[in-house]
């Protein structure tokens, strides 16, 4: 027997669609470039999702949207901008990008859960975007969905409370269904 919780639909994907920015427009293929390594820049992207360069918070939108176009995580697990021509090194103190709007409608009679980035992507958890859940600094859990090439975007704690209402459980244990995959939670994630 699986009991569900469910919340009333939020956002809708068409007005999140309309908010992202890269909605359907595919990232430079930054994957294909194999530039020289030119060294670290003193360029941090927060845990909130802000980035700084040389201390300095990076104010305008655009800039920091079009440095999150070209960047690459390594195989190694740092964090590089490229380009056809260089590589640089930067700091990422958690995930890249941060998730801050959601939608959840069901297609399929399967629900669908959707996440818009601060940097304008717009993404559907799923086989090719899989959530995963890390441990919450003050217990609980943090989610996170992958965006590309092993960029991920952390959710807000405003999305964490939102996906919480999409908790399902079966005999297995607890989980968030969407687009037809199945995403487990730790059982520490959601108390006894």
């Amino acid at each position: 027997m699986e009991n569900q919780r469910h919340s009333s639909a939020g956002v809708s994907l068409q007005a999140l669609a309309s908010r992202a920015e890269r909605a359907g427009v595919g990232a430079p293929p930054v994957e294909r470039w194999n530039p020289p390594f030119c060294g670290d820049i003193d360029m941090v992207i927060r845990r909130d999702g802000s980035w700084d360069y040389m201390g300095t918070p990076i104010g305008r939108p655009a800039l920091v949207r079009l440095f999150s176009t070209v960047l690459r995580r390594e195989a190694d697990g740092g964090f590089v901008l490229v380009t056809p021509v260089e590589k640089l090194g930067i700091r990422v103190e958690d995930a890249p990008f941060a998730a801050v709007e959601m939608s959840a409608e069901p297609r399929g009679g399967e629900p669908v859960l959707a996440f818009r980035t601060n940097v304008g992507d717009l993404v559907e958890a799923g086989p090719e975007h899989p959530l995963r859940f890390g441990e919450g600094e003050e217990g609980g859990f943090v989610p996170y969905v992958l965006v590309r090439g092993g960029l991920e975007a952390r959710c807000t704690r405003a999305l964490a409370f939102e996906l919480a209402d999409h908790i399902e459980e079966d005999r297995q244990g607890s989980y968030i269904r969407s687009n037809g995959a199945r995403f487990p939670l730790p059982p520490e994630a959601v108390g006894p």
